[in-house]
């Protein structure tokens, strides 16, 4: 991927919902005007949802999701709407497709009482309006009436669309270069090991990257082996270091004290989730016994690698740190369990190739179970001791560090 690549956890994610055959994937190929998803007269034809990066004018950007029919039936059907849920968690923007011959059904009224508890903004796409029998679209401006089969009202669908999911100016946050200045310089470590991707540097690092030129920063990438002798050349002391959690330990060693360091873990943490409730929960670490059930999870589903990070490293050092046998389970992608209550600590990923919305569904899953989370960088950190040092460039996180 190059920098100029707007990843999948920077998009707006549009999801598509209804009852079955109420067109959803008709209006889905109308809306994006590429044929996404299969069409048939067959009530279920749309199996599991459906996802696709694209451009969709007038917003840019997005994610189309189409999903499953709500009101499948039987083991699989049941299995199908589950799977249709779940992705409520990562949509920006709920298009609910209704058939307008059937007018709003009990089906479609639950599905807006679900978007409304989640606070997903939605329009409902008045399909099939062009049918004799079609019923007149009820006075609210979140119906739009559309015939994916003609075309009609599916510019104004789009346009809606892209009003919902635009983001306000005030709302836009960035990485890192709002903690620096132009002209600051910046030294991003990054270890290259065997679980490093070969020939590419992972999304966190390309898109700090692209966040510090963007703010008008100068940019020293450098391994943790290189990183002693590229601050020694340097004219004067880096504003910021930057560095893999996997690496915090050496490094903090080797950078001075009165330089600022942290990691891209913990840039994402405030970037796209909650970087209080994950500090809250590093103190959990610390609270672990023998036998204790441990969630570790990750947003993506890469190949796992002798050395992985998620797999591997943190088991070995959270036994280490806590000179205990915990019980540990793993998850990867779109799987994140219902129930966490089994759970004593859930570790998460940076969250990369997630989207803000469903990194904070996560960690508030999380939340309402009572179950304390916290994620790799964190947790490393902490581990380390230089959990403090690591967030001092956010002085409003150190009062949550009594207990940590």
């Amino acid at each position: 991927m190059g920098l100029n690549d707007t990843p999948s956890g920077e998009r707006v994610h549009v999801g598509f919902y209804g009852l079955r055959n109420a067109g959803k994937s008709s209006l889905v190929n109308a809306v994006t005007g590429q044929k996404l998803s299969l069409v048939s007269e067959v009530k279920g034809t749309t199996t599991d949802p459906v996802r696709k990066a694209m451009e969709l004018l007038p917003l840019g950007p997005v994610v189309i999701i189409d999903t499953p029919g709500i009101d499948d039936t039987g083991e699989l059907g049941a299995e199908r709407v589950r799977r249709a849920s779940e992705t409520l968690s990562e949509t920006d923007v709920a298009v609910l497709t209704a058939d307008a011959s059937l007018g709003l059904t009990d089906g479609d009224r639950e599905l807006i009482r679900r978007f409304e508890e989640r606070g997903i903004p939605y329009l409902v796409a008045w399909n099939k309006s062009d049918r004799p029998d079609a019923k007149a679209v009820p006075d609210d401006g979140r119906f739009v009436a559309v015939s994916a089969l003609t075309g009609d009202g599916v510019g104004e669908l789009k346009e809606q669309i892209a009003r919902l999911g635009r983001k306000e100016p005030e709302r836009e946050k960035r990485i890192v270069s709002d903690l620096l200045k132009p002209g600051d310089c910046a030294v991003l470590v990054i270890p290259i090991d065997a679980a490093a991707p070969k020939g590419r540097l992972i999304l966190p690092q390309q898109q700090t990257i692209r966040d510090l030129l963007e703010g008008g920063c100068s940019v020293l990438c450098c391994r943790d082996t290189e990183l002693a002798d590229a601050l020694n050349r340097l004219s004067a002391p880096p504003s910021l270091v930057i560095t893999d959690s996997q690496a915090f330990g050496r490094v903090a060693k080797i950078v001075p004290r009165d330089v600022r360091l942290t990691s891209f873990s913990i840039l994402f943490a405030r970037y796209k989730g909650d970087l209080a409730e994950l500090v809250k929960g590093a103190a959990a670490l610390s609270d672990l016994r023998d036998g204790d059930p441990v969630l570790i999870s990750e947003g993506c589903s890469h190949h796992r690698q002798c050395g992985d990070i998620g797999t591997e490293k943190l088991p070995r050092w959270i036994r280490e740190f806590t000179g205990t046998e915990p019980v540990f389970t793993f998850t990867s992608g779109g799987e994140f369990p219902d129930d966490l209550t089994p759970w004593k600590l859930a570790v998460h990923c940076g969250g990369c190739m997630l989207n803000e919305r469903e990194m904070k569904s996560r960690i508030g899953r999380c939340a309402e179970a009572g179950v304390p989370v916290v994620n790799y960088g964190v947790a490393i950190a902490h581990m380390h001791g230089i959990l403090r040092r690591s967030l001092e460039i956010f002085p409003d996180m150190l009062s949550l560090l009594e207990r940590a």
